[in-house]
């Protein structure tokens, strides 16, 4: 694995939808989810499979698969997601630039 010296921070958002939840009757399930993915078995879990943990114990477990790494926010460094697309991915911004069919 290569690992660079900064990356973006990537905390995948998690949407609660209330009319799914009420038709389907997922909410129990989900909350329990929900509730799961910061445990230290769900980040345990994470860490097993490659995702860096959020939890300072089990990263120190896996410190092996997760050097030291300084991560920054889009916010940080590019003031906003909508700054960050605007300057990289809309037309004729940086990706445009770079790509060569």
């Amino acid at each position: 694995m290569v690992v660079p010296s900064a990356s973006v921070l990537a905390e995948p958002s998690v949407a609660w939808v209330d009319t799914v939840n009420r038709r389907r009757g997922t909410g129990k399930v989900a909350q329990a989810y929900l509730e799961y993915l910061y445990t230290q078995e769900g980040q345990e879990l994470a860490a097993k499979h490659y995702f860096r943990p959020r939890n300072p114990e089990v990263l120190a477990r896996y410190a092996d698969r997760f050097p030291p790494l300084r991560l920054f926010t889009v916010d940080e460094k590019f003031g906003s997601w909508k700054a960050a697309n605007a300057a990289h991915f809309a037309d004729g911004g940086i990706f445009d630039q770079i790509y060569v069919k």
